[in-house]
């Protein structure tokens, strides 16, 4: 890997993390109304492990998955897209929501195993769990997702 492109793939990292601030925001937002408002035990009777440990943490998800692919679309790799329609952005929509479903696995299986064996509240696990996610996130936006194209001789 040349030092050209190890420079391009720390700036795209920078806005990628940059902008992935925004999303974790929303996503903790989210998850602290849902798990302590809207499926808290005075409110919500229906399985309180359920709703504050697996459902809320969906809900949020999908939040911060709007505004992530927002930044990811418009910020981070805005110069790799060619075309900038309404089906490529819906496209890429659902390629990015398909991988943001890989790090939500992710994230779930770290902010379970967090939460059970250190039984820390669910956003001080998510917080740490979006590390992991984060990670897979950025790989597969850099190198799948929108990746650049190879030049042609």
């Amino acid at each position: 890997m040349t030092a050209a492109r190890i420079r391009d793939l720390l700036k795209t990292f920078s806005k990628f993390f940059a902008s992935n601030i925004l999303g974790t925001l929303v996503d903790t937002f989210v998850l602290w109304l849902f798990a302590h408002k809207v499926f808290s035990s005075e409110v919500y009777v229906w399985s309180p492990y359920f709703s504050v440990n697996v459902l809320s943490p969906v809900i949020s998800f999908e939040f911060a998955v709007l505004t992530n692919y927002l930044c990811a679309y418009f910020l981070t790799w805005r110069g790799r897209l060619h075309l900038s329609t309404a089906g490529n952005f819906l496209v890429h929509y659902l390629k990015y929501n398909l991988t943001a479903t890989g790090a939500f696995f992710i994230k779930m299986g770290f902010l379970l195993l967090f939460q059970n064996m250190f039984h820390w509240d669910v956003v001080i696990c998510n917080l740490i769990a979006l590390i992991f996610s984060g990670t897979f996130n950025f790989v597969m936006g850099e190198w799948w997702l929108f990746r650049k194209k190879k030049k042609n001789s």
